[in-house]
């Protein structure tokens, strides 16, 4: 028996998170051209954070906020909501959400290795890095995983309000997750912010996926 969904209009709250990211973008890809890299915000940021510091207990909270966009949290994640999809029934959502992660993940890593930019050194590292700074894999992949498991959910659960819950849900976790790169001091700002656009531009895609294999099969059959 076919399973309602609601694909006929994408979500206001995902279109305006990538008409955002569509205009960061922007202004990333014009920054590049007349300015040096890393931008001047970028310096600026970092050691302000830096110098501020704040309460004693933030750095703490920080660590354990940024494992949130790990490699194993994130795939925790994934597996265990895929797998709660299938106990619904809902197959082609766990199937596209496993998709889009892990095919995200590779994108991610791929543009890491080809452009190669070194991680800040202005301050300390408060938790160990290893790999290139650009974009940041953290709140690429949090996007990736968070924002792409509300934009499906869009689809499949009932109520406007559980919706919103969920994208609120994600957008706070990837924009913690994110700034926890940036107070660490191992990421510029604009890895982060292209982390996010690239990861929220992603989810869009995906929804589209989404709700064109949905009309084509004439639904998500248990």
């Amino acid at each position: 028996m076919p399973i309602r969904t609601h694909t006929r209009q994408m979500p206001r709250e995902l279109a305006g998170l990538a008409t955002l990211a569509l205009a960061a973008l922007v202004v990333l890809a014009l920054g590049l051209l007349v300015d040096r890299v890393p931008f001047g915000f970028d310096s600026a940021i970092i050691a302000g954070l830096r110098a501020w510091g704040g309460p004693a207990w933030l750095r703490g909270a920080a660590i354990d906020v940024t494992a949130l966009g790990g490699g194993t949290v994130l795939t925790l994640v994934v597996l265990l909501v895929a797998g709660f999809l299938l106990t619904q029934r809902l197959w082609l959502t766990a199937l596209l959400l496993v998709l889009a992660s892990w095919t995200g993940g590779r994108v991610v890593a791929l543009v890491k290795d080809q452009v190669a930019r070194a991680r800040p050194e202005l301050v300390d590292h408060l938790v160990p890095v290893s790999s290139a700074s650009f974009p940041s894999g953290h709140a690429a992949s949090s996007a990736i995983v968070y924002l792409t498991l509300a934009a499906l959910a869009a689809q499949v659960v009932r109520g406007r309000a559980i919706r919103r819950y969920l994208f609120a849900a994600a957008v706070l976790l990837t924009g913690m997750i994110g700034t926890s790169r940036v107070y660490l001091g191992v990421h510029w700002p604009s890895d982060v912010l292209a982390g996010w656009c690239f990861g929220t531009l992603w989810a869009l895609g995906w929804w589209w996926i989404a709700a064109f294999t949905r009309r084509a099969i004439g639904g998500e059959r248990g």
